[in-house]
C-alpha cells in the first residue's frame, strides 16, 4: 500500500496513526457482522478516515516547499576531537508541522542514529547540533539531509532531500593544537596538565635593564646602572630564541596499534602538531621529519607564520607502513638535514627490550650531535590486564605475561638514560601533556 501511493505522491510515508485508524476501521466492520444495529457507521468511519487522508496529503503537498534544510559544518574536521555539526531547519508551512531529520554521515563513523525529532511553528527556524569524533585522517564524504514533515493531523509524512553533498578533510588534531594556544596566552596551561618550570640560571640573552623588585635574583644586579641611578637595577634575560625543534615520527607497524580508535600515529601526530605550534611560540624553529622502511617527508625548521601549516598539511598525508624503520636512512638525513645542535623528539614505540637494541646503536650516534628525546607508549590494555585479580591459571599466566611486558617498558627507559638518551614513557592520552612538560623543561635548563 505504501509504494502504491509512492506512485502517486513522490516522497509519501503512511504513519502508524494512519495504520491503527484503519485497523480500528476493519475491526468495526467486523463487530457490524454481530451487530446489526451499527448500520452503515462503519461505512461512514472508512469514509471519514479516507476524507482526512486526502486533506492530510492535500496540506502537505499543496506547497512545493514547506521546510528549508541546509547542513552547517566547518571546513574541515578534527580527527580524534568532538567536532561540532548542525542542521538549520525551517518551517514555511501556516501549520504547526513535526519533523523528523537524517543527516546522511559517512560511513567511516559506523552511526545509525543520526535522527533528530522536533516540533516547529509557522515560519519558526532552528539551528540542532550535533558531534562527531573521526578517528581516521583522510576524505570524508556527506550525502543528503532528509527532512520527514508530519501535519497536525499526523496520518502521513512528507519527504524532503535537500541535496547536500560534501567532502569534509580530516586533518591532525587542529583543534587540540588551538587549546593548547589559547590556554598559553591566558596563562592557563596548569588547568591541562602544564607544569610551570623555574628556569635554572639565566641565558646570555640580555633583554633590558629594570628596577630591581623583590623575588628578583640578586645575582643578575646591574652595579653600573645602580650606581647611575642610585636605585638597584637588574638585568632580564630571555628565553634563547630560533632553537631548532625537530618532531620525528616512525610511520612503521609499530605504531599501527589501536587506543580508543586511534592508531599510535595518530596520537604521534597530534602531538607533533601541538608541540610544533609551541615551539613556534617560544619564536623557536619547528621542522619535522617522517620514516619507516623509507624517507616519508622533510619539513626544514623554520618560524615563519606559514610554517604550522606546511606541517599540517604534510601531516594530513601521512599513513602506517609495515615493514620496519629504515634507522640507517633516519641518522644520515638527520646528520644531512639538520645543520646545527637541535631537539630531535623521536616518536616511536617498543614493545620489548629486543626492539631497542635494534635502533639504539643509530640512536645513540644521533645523541652525539643532537639532544635526542625519545617517545613512546605504555600499553594501556596490558596495564588493566596486570592489576586485574587472578583467579585461575590462565589467568595467572595471562597476568604474569601482561607485567613481564610492562617491567620490560621500565627497563628501556633506564638503557635509554644509560646511554644519555632522554626518553618519555606516556599513556597515548597523555601523549600531548608530558611531550610539552618535557620540551619546556629542557628549554628553561637550557639543554638544548
Amino acid at each position: 500500500m505504501k509504494k502504491l501511493f509512492g506512485l502517486f505522491y513522490k516522497d509519501l510515508f503512511l504513519t502508524n496513526r494512519l495504520f491503527a485508524a484503519l485497523a480500528a476501521c476493519v475491526v468495526f466492520f467486523l463487530f457490524s457482522f454481530f451487530f446489526p444495529w451499527l448500520g452503515i457507521l462503519p461505512e461512514l468511519s472508512f469514509w471519514l478516515i479516507l476524507a482526512l487522508f486526502l486533506i492530510d496529503v492535500l496540506i502537505l503537498y499543496r506547497s512545493s516547499k514547506g521546510v528549508f534544510a541546509r547542513r552547517h559544518a566547518p571546513e574541515r574536521l578534527s580527527n580524534g576531537d568532538e567536532n561540532e555539526l548542525g542542521i538549520y531547519i525551517e518551517n514555511l508551512y501556516p501549520f504547526n508541522v513535526s519533523i523528523g531529520i537524517i543527516d546522511e554521515i559517512p560511513f567511516q563513523f559506523q552511526k545509525r542514529d543520526i535522527w533528530f525529532k522536533t516540533t516547529l511553528k509557522p515560519q519558526q527556524h532552528k539551528l540542532i547540533n550535533y558531534l562527531l569524533r573521526p578517528t581516521k585522517r583522510g576524505e570524508y564524504e556527506f550525502g543528503a539531509v532528509r527532512v520527514y514533515v508530519k501535519s497536525p493531523l499526523g496520518l502521513i509524512r512528507r519527504r524532503y532531500t535537500f541535496s547536500q553533498d560534501e567532502t569534509l578533510p580530516v586533518y591532525p588534531s587542529f583543534l587540540q593544537m588551538r587549546k593548547y594556544e589559547l590556554m598559553a596566552i591566558s596563562n592557563r596551561l596548569n588547568e591541562i596538565g602544564i607544569k610551570k618550570i623555574r628556569r635554572l640560571g639565566h641565558s646570555l640573552e640580555f633583554e633590558q635593564v629594570k628596577n630591581y623588585v623583590a623575588g628578583d635574583d640578586f645575582r643578575t644586579i646591574n652595579w653600573k646602572a645602580t650606581g647611575r641611578h642610585g636605585t638597584l637595577m637588574t638585568n632580564i634575560y630571555t628565553d634563547e630564541k630560533s632553537q631548532h625543534v625537530y618532531c620525528v615520527i616512525d610511520k612503521s607497524r609499530t605504531m599501527k596499534m589501536p587506543f580508543e580508535g586511534l592508531s599510535l600515529l595518530d596520537y604521534a601526530i597530534n602531538a607533533s602538531l601541538v608541540l610544533s605550534n609551541v615551539a613556534l611560540l617560544k619564536e623557536d624553529k619547528a621542522g619535522l621529519i617522517t620514516i619507516a622502511e623509507k624517507l616519508g617527508s622533510v619539513v626544514p625548521a623554520d618560524k615563519k607564520a606559514t610554517q604550522i601549516n606546511r606541517i599540517l598539511e604534510v601531516l594530513y598525508k601521512e599513513k602506517t607502513r609495515y615493514l620496519e624503520t629504515n634507522m640507517e636512512l633516519l641518522y644520515s638525513t638527520i646528520r644531512r638535514v639538520l645543520k646545527q645542535r637541535s631537539l630531535v623528539v623521536f616518536f616511536t614505540n617498543f614493545e620489548s627490550m629486543s626492539g631497542l637494541e635494534r635502533q639504539l646503536p643509530f640512536l645513540k650516534r644521533i645523541s652525539r650531535f643532537h639532544l635526542l628525546l625519545v617517545v613512546f607508549f605504555e600499553n594501556t590494555e596490558l596495564q588493566k590486564l596486570s592489576e586485574e585479580p587472578a583467579s585461575n591459571v590462565e589467568d595467572i599466566y595471562i597476568k604474569t605475561i601482561a607485567e613481564k611486558f610492562a617491567y620490560d617498558k621500565k627497563l628501556i627507559v633506564k638503557e635509554l638514560a644509560k646511554h644519555g638518551i632522554q626518553s618519555i614513557l606516556s599513556t597515548p592520552q597523555n601523549l600531548t601533556v608530558n611531550t610539552i612538560n618535557r620540551y619546556l623543561e629542557l628549554k628553561a635548563r637550557q639543554k638544548i
